[in-house]
């Protein structure tokens, strides 16, 4: 039986921001991206497809994995286990693109990974640090988006389509409004809506309740716009190709 009051599941203090364990999963994740992306490139094809149905598989497995810890602990509520924050709805999303290689799952798994994702990296709200069960869970959640995101669309070069910082907007928008929905039912704050992170991040910079949001607004569609840039070139040129063919 395991035991849940065991070491690994112990409480501590909140993880250190750019402390030695911290960096430690930054650098984890710049070179897992990496060596994803660089042997999805060099070895195309069967070794591609088994890595992104295991990265999958470890998707899925560590948000259900979770739950289940939750609950043994008599922790799980409806105010911050729903699967409502952006980086949690995203590792779902992730598991299935990389499954499927459907464009408009791996569309929102670049963007979300890269311009939400990564931003938990650097400023995680997470009050366990290393050696706790919840370290090694947020950060594989974390760890393993970014690096679907970045096989998807780099290595098994699934890009963005036209038209993909609309339909992202509009997703996120519907999104947020769930999450906003839910954060009145349960007394949460899903997606940050009611106050901002108690670690510290970017929104600490955009003012006071409500004015980040607004404020995170037009961030947010510049960070997909930047996201999707390297695209508009390749766009342009098959559009131009299939013009002439016509």
């Amino acid at each position: 039986m395991l035991n849940l009051s065991g070491a690994i599941f112990h409480d501590q203090s909140p993880l250190k921001l750019y402390g030695p364990t911290h960096l430690a999963a930054i650098v984890t994740m710049v070179v897992a991206s990496l060596v994803y992306v660089a042997a999805a490139r060099a070895w195309p094809g069967k070794w591609a497809s088994a890595a992104a149905w295991a990265l999958a598989a470890l998707l899925l497995v560590n948000e259900v994995a979770w739950w289940g810890v939750l609950v043994a602990r008599g922790e799980w509520g409806w105010d911050y286990a729903l699967p409502l924050y952006l980086c949690d709805a995203a590792g779902f999303v992730a598991a299935v693109a990389l499954a499927t290689r459907r464009p408009l799952l791996v569309e929102i798994t670049y963007f979300w990974g890269l311009a939400g994702t990564i931003q938990a990296m650097i400023t995680p709200d997470l009050h366990y640090d290393f050696p706790s069960y919840f370290y090694f869970q947020y950060f594989a959640q974390h760890i393993g988006i970014v690096v679907a995101a970045l096989l998807l669309v780099i290595g098994l070069q699934i890009q963005p389509r036209k038209g993909s910082i609309q339909r992202m907007v509009a997703i996120t928008v519907g999104f947020s409004a769930m999450a906003g929905v839910a954060d009145i039912i349960t007394g949460g704050n899903y997606m940050y809506l009611h106050r901002k992170p108690s670690s510290g991040s970017l929104l600490d910079y955009m003012g006071p309740w409500p004015l980040y949001i607004a404020a995170g607004v037009p961030l947010a569609v510049g960070l997909l716009v930047l996201l999707d840039l390297p695209f508009w070139r390749g766009r342009r040129g098959l559009a131009s190709g299939s013009a002439r063919s016509g």
